[in-house]
């Protein structure tokens, strides 16, 4: 994988160059998947757990760049966004002349199902809270709630890694999935015990890594939200069906221009004007 700078309102791209297709992020290209995020154009080429790196590149307000792939999946790195965020820090960004894009939601949103939902609200500036419910005596409900800019999302969240019960991974290997998972790139747990020889690096590192999925998710929907994301045991399907829900409906958001006030990094917006989704 190499990152690429782009131009303004460029948005992410994915470059499959070896299959000469480019799909843009946004939740439109998304596709139906079991345990990550896909996405797909309509000749059927596709990318595959697309969430942490897009994560990494929305939690470091990063709104342009082309994500050139040699094959079918963006790397699982250690599980988590933390090297997207290493390797992002190595290079640097570059701060370009356009004011930034972003959605604005004005009314709440909810989508839920069996016991599960996800809500977009009105807010100030963008926000999370996540609550999840598991039944493992390691786990168990956990629930964490955090502003987000790029020092809360690089230190509380990037580091957190995607995860897995011991019980379940004969049936996700009979089914085609998670090949390649390892105690190198997900933390697993039997019982009330974490395999890996390093243990957790939250105590509460599940939530955690919910968030960061949440995050890399809502970034489909093109730029950057003005609103609290609010998850209750939800995943990625949820979480693209509330996007689909948002921008069905032009009274629950609009577009707007975010600027940073000098040295703060604190969000100001311009008068909102509604538009329809792309």
């Amino acid at each position: 994988m190499i990152l690429h700078p782009a131009g303004p309102d460029s948005g992410i791209v994915f470059r499959r160059s070896d299959a000469g297709a480019e799909i843009r992020a946004d939740w439109s290209n998304s596709i139906e998947s079991a345990l990550s995020t896909v996405l797909s154009n309509r000749e059927g080429v596709h990318v595959a757990t697309v969430e942490h790196l897009l994560a990494a590149l929305a939690g470091n307000r990063i709104d342009n760049a082309v994500v050139e792939l040699d094959g079918p999946e963006v790397p699982i790195m250690d599980g988590s966004a933390a090297p997207f965020v290493r390797l992002i820090q190595g290079v640097g960004t570059e701060s370009q002349e356009a004011p930034r894009r972003a959605i604005k939601i004005i009314k709440p949103v909810e989508v839920a199902e069996s016991g599960s939902s996800a809500t977009l609200l009105p807010d100030s500036g963008f926000s999370m809270s996540f609550e999840i419910d598991f039944n493992n005596p390691l786990i168990r409900h956990q629930n964490l709630s955090l502003s987000i800019d790029p020092d809360a999302f690089n230190a509380e969240l990037a580091p957190a890694r995607t995860f897995g019960l011991l019980d379940d991974w004969p049936r996700l290997k009979a089914a085609g999935l998670a090949r390649g998972g390892s105690l190198d790139n997900a933390v697993v747990i039997s019982g009330d015990r974490v395999l890996n020889a390093d243990g957790l690096r939250f105590a509460d590192e599940f939530v955690r890594h919910k968030l960061v999925d949440a995050i890399g998710d809502l970034f489909l929907a093109g730029g950057a939200i003005i609103g609290h994301f609010r998850g209750l045991r939800s995943g990625h399907a949820l979480t693209r069906r509330l996007l689909a829900a948002v921008f069905a409906d032009p009274e629950a958001w609009c577009f707007t221009t975010i600027f940073e006030t000098a040295g703060l990094g604190i969000p100001v917006w311009t008068a909102s004007a509604r538009a329809a989704a792309a």
